[in-house]
């Protein structure tokens, strides 16, 4: 079992808005740290891309149930 310390955690959490690039969006996966850097933080439980004419939504749904959306 690896013990992560709250400085381990900070220090490999992304932040997650709508200034954040694709690229880095895209390379988010399962398990990593996030927060919307208001109210939601969280483990990346699940990952979903949904493309519209307008839009790319990434829609990351945490371990605690609660969702960040990013439109962009």
């Amino acid at each position: 079992m690896i013990n992560l310390s709250a400085e381990d955690y900070l220090c490999k959490m992304k932040r997650l808005n709508s200034e954040t690039s694709n690229e880095e969006l895209l390379d988010v996966k399962k398990g990593d740290m996030v927060t919307d850097t208001f109210s939601k933080t969280g483990l990346v439980e699940g990952i979903e891309v949904i493309e519209d004419a307008l839009y790319r939504t990434f829609v990351f749904h945490l371990v605690t149930g609660r969702t960040i959306t990013i439109r962009k």
